[in-house]
């Protein structure tokens, strides 16, 4: 498994798309926080290598939501699919 750098340029430009395609604003239903805001990945980080900078596979969760999410991803992953195609217009 590859650890992320979070300092890699390709990995912030990735985040940044996704806080911009989202608004910059959590996703989640029932939450709307514009602070503490993470670039979540749909497919995760560890099993989906090829998507790991595909913006569509990636959403916009405050600091909380993303704990919810964590470790329970796919239980969540068509809801946020969903809210990409629909975020992607």
């Amino acid at each position: 498994m590859s650890r992320r750098d979070f300092d890699d340029p390709l990995y912030r430009d990735w985040r940044n798309k996704v806080f911009s395609r989202d608004k910059r604003k959590c996703q989640m239903p029932g939450c709307s926080k514009k602070k503490y805001l993470n670039a979540h990945h749909i497919r995760k980080w560890a099993s989906a290598s090829t998507l790991r900078f595909d913006v569509d596979n990636g959403i916009t969760l405050c600091y909380f939501c993303h704990k919810k999410v964590t470790g329970h991803e796919t239980y969540y992953q068509s809801l946020f699919q969903s809210i990409v195609r629909k975020n992607n217009g």
